[in-house]
């Protein structure tokens, strides 16, 4: 596995990754980690390897975009010296372009998303010892829906970054697929965005898929 003994891992994103957890930081006891896959990802760590002691951070932030991040990412991760980043962000700057149309100036388009998480990981590697990049997704099993459309083209953004920085990468869109084969969407998501437990557990591990995890 990729983390080594009591390593700090820092996890940032929106509402998908803040699931209710503590503020300022995210850390402490279990609840502090909010309800969602930052949580799950902390417990399967202390089950399997509790020699380990490997600190966990939630610094998600409903509603955020990249721009938020780049925003409070001074703060909110530089400042709290992690060991290891995970990012997951993108679905608001697609969803805003949907759900508020009439709203422009909230609108992050492909070419600021681009060069904005470009930039927060250029920033951040040579600090940590590493990196995770996990694509945005949208619990839509037809690809030529225009929302599953966009979000696929930032995750698409997303897979680049990671290419070019070396970073690690997780595909949540296809493990999301993958279940989507036989699950109808709801199932997992009412809203197509913000998953149930069992969509949880599918970012955690293709989270610790990506971190070699001993499963």
């Amino acid at each position: 596995m990729k983390l080594n003994r009591r390593d700090k891992l820092l996890m940032i994103g929106d509402s998908i990754t803040d699931c209710g957890r503590l503020r300022p930081v995210g850390e402490g006891q279990p609840e502090a980690l909010g309800n969602g896959y930052v949580a799950l990802v902390d417990a399967m760590l202390r089950a399997a390897r509790p020699d380990l002691q490997i600190r966990v951070v939630n610094m998600g932030i409903s509603g955020n975009t990249v721009r938020d991040l780049k925003a409070r990412w001074e703060t909110d991760v530089m400042n709290l010296s992690p060991d290891w980043v995970s990012v997951m962000i993108g679905i608001n700057d697609v969803w805003r372009q949907f759900d508020r149309p009439h709203i422009p100036e909230r609108h992050v388009h492909p070419d600021e998303y681009e060069t904005t998480l470009d930039e927060l990981v250029r920033r951040t590697l040579p600090r940590v010892k590493g990196m995770v990049l996990l694509t945005p997704f949208y619990i839509e099993p037809n690809r030529n829906d225009p929302m599953r459309a966009m979000t696929d083209r930032y995750g698409a953004i997303v897979r680049r970054t990671a290419e070019r920085h070396g970073t690690l990468f997780a595909d949540t869109q296809a493990a999301f697929d993958r279940l989507l084969e036989h699950l109808y969407p709801a199932v997992l998501a009412p809203d197509r965005v913000h998953p149930n437990l069992t969509g949880h557990y599918v970012l955690a591990r293709a989270f610790l898929e990506a971190m070699d995890f001993p499963f």
